[in-house]
């Protein structure tokens, strides 16, 4: 029974705690190529939808508690689940995107024009600082997990906790928690698409992967993390 999600290998039937990383729908920024970073940026109509249908299928899974970025993308992503299930919404802004400093605003084509050596360094796998005075990757794995550490210590037996987030700091998340090195991760994990989720179960050796970069409606998502 062990592969099957919702039984402990150690205890039988036993429900497992679970962990659904999801991330907010698209904004203007993310389909214009424009790096957000710690931008309050709003959702577009198209990322409305997409909250909308991934509510009703995150819904399915029966979760337990929702706790959000306070960043709005994210608030607003969370909100359309709470409306579905009746749970309210918490907010913690160690949860917020990973902060590229000097990049928040700029088009990915300007950052690549202007910063050439920061983009072959990210490209290549290092965790520099973005945008000169921004976070890297260790930087938001700190305070992340610092936040997860405390929602999970809290989080029943039988818990389904969503975490409302976004592409980096999901991504981020997912890879601590399953003990993969952020490096990997940056290389080999394709960033979360808008609101896509990834879904964990904790094993008697740890929290597993069960599923990643799962969504509703492939035709209505953009590919831009950042």
């Amino acid at each position: 029974m062990e592969g099957l999600p919702g039984h402990h290998p150690a205890r039988g039937l036993s429900p497992l705690r679970r962990l659904i990383v999801w991330r907010h729908g698209e904004t203007e920024h993310n389909a214009g190529g424009i790096w957000q970073g710690q931008l309050d940026t709003d959702l577009s109509p198209r990322g409305e939808q997409q909250a909308r249908e991934a509510a009703t299928a995150l819904a399915s899974l029966g979760p337990t508690r929702i706790v959000s970025s306070d960043l709005r993308r994210a608030a607003h992503t969370a909100a359309v689940l709470g409306e579905v299930t009746g749970l309210p919404i918490e907010y913690d802004e160690r949860l917020r995107e990973i902060h590229v400093g000097t990049w928040q605003g700029m088009s990915q084509g300007d950052v690549a024009e202007q910063h050439p050596e920061a983009v072959a360094a990210l490209s290549r796998g290092d965790d520099i600082v973005r945008g000169d005075h921004g976070e890297s990757v260790a930087h938001v794995q700190e305070r992340v997990m610092a936040a997860v550490g405390e929602l999970l210590a809290d989080l029943p037996e039988d818990g389904a906790l969503v975490v409302a987030t976004h592409g980096v700091t999901g991504r981020t998340l997912v890879a601590a928690l399953i003990g993969l090195s952020q490096r990997q991760a940056w290389m080999s994990m394709a960033g979360l698409r808008n609101c896509h989720w990834a879904e964990l179960a904790e094993h008697r050796t740890g929290w597993r992967m069960v599923s990643w970069n799962v969504g509703v409606s492939e035709s209505v998502v953009s590919t831009s993390d950042r």
